[in-house]
């Protein structure tokens, strides 16, 4: 759609002069200039020509957006605004001036990219879970009410008194959502201000180790997970642990956060088998002590949740997390790290 300004400086001469008085006629006509006339009493003719080409931009971007085809095929100047047209008195006259105001699509818009720029996520494709209905959740498979009462409880704790001591441990059999309320409760309390990371812990394992040869960005990956307000590993006992991951990697981690912000998790695990899981590695065989030094900076930090039911992701045909990722987003096997 083109300007006012674009049409007239395809015009030229006679043709310019009429039909430019002819479109002028049609603005000065149009509904909502009569609104304006009666917001502001004593807006004259001689004004309102004066500021034609504001008054054609207002009109056809108010046209537009009671029409809007969506964000992202808005066809206005300043795509998610709108021409907003304003009057200030000047010297017993009105002197007209045009705003550009975001629209209510924008502002949600923007809402959700502040959202999405507090959850740092490693491995975690989390544009699969889409949006998260407590209601629908627990009709799904009622064996889940109690968990999704508690997880949606600490959230509503969070919001009020801000962050807890103790962080969530989300347990149970595969498919029964543990990941999906881990995710939603990092999406409600990003809304309140906390910043969140989530990590895919069999991954992050794996890419983790490079980065031993990299100190410096070792260094900056774990500074982030010690500070962040909310973290969350994802699918912890899952993961192939060293020696070095398991004391240098994880125990530092937890052993910032301890006392200090909470920590969740999300495990197919029990707590006691969790900890059998720590205390053997391939190349160090077991090691008890070990296993129960880093029990000892999670499990007394930790309110135990279960998540029972079945697995949902053979209970209904493929959608959602068995889609393919949208265009652009990191799927769970793409490093954060680069190449």
């Amino acid at each position: 759609m083109q300007s006012m300004g674009e049409l007239l400086r395809r015009w030229t001469g006679a043709e310019l002069s009429r039909d430019a008085g002819r479109l002028a006629e049609r603005v000065l006509a149009d509904p909502l200039v009569d609104e304006l006339r009666r917001r502001y009493p004593g807006l004259n003719d001689e004004t309102l020509r004066s500021n034609v080409n504001r008054l054609y931009q207002y009109i056809r971007e108010t046209r537009h957006c009671r029409e809007c085809p969506g964000l992202e095929a808005c066809p206005n100047d300043f795509p998610g605004h709108y021409t907003r047209i304003a009057c200030t008195p000047l010297g017993g006259g009105w002197q007209l001036f045009d705003l550009k105001t975001p629209c209510a699509k924008w502002e949600a818009y923007e809402r959700q990219r502040r959202i999405r720029s507090r959850i740092t996520s490693f491995y975690a494709n989390l544009e699969q879970f889409g949006e998260f209905d407590p209601v629908e959740m627990i009709e799904r498979d009622r064996k889940r009410r109690t968990a999704v009462h508690q997880v949606l409880a600490y959230i509503d704790r969070t919001v009020k008194d801000g962050l807890q001591k103790k962080g969530l441990y989300l347990m149970g059999g595969f498919g029964t959502g543990k990941t999906h309320l881990a995710v939603y409760l990092l999406r409600e309390l990003s809304k309140s201000g906390f910043s969140c990371v989530i990590v895919y812990m069999p991954e992050f394992v794996e890419d983790v180790k490079a980065l031993m040869l990299e100190p410096q960005k070792l260094k900056e990956t774990l500074d982030l997970m010690k500070d962040t307000d909310i973290l969350v590993f994802d699918d912890i006992g899952a993961e192939n642990l060293t020696p070095w991951v398991r004391d240098h990697v994880l125990g530092a981690i937890l052993n910032a956060r301890m006392n200090r912000k909470p920590t969740f998790y999300t495990s197919n695990h029990d707590l006691d088998a969790l900890e059998r899981h720590f205390s053997f590695t391939h190349k160090e065989g077991e090691e008890l002590h070990k296993g129960r030094r880093l029990m000892d900076r999670i499990r007394p930090y930790v309110d135990v949740i279960r998540v029972s039911g079945q697995n949902q992701r053979e209970a209904r045909p493929p959608s959602g997390a068995d889609r393919e990722p949208p265009s652009g987003a990191r799927t769970d096997r793409e490093s954060p790290f680069g190449a």
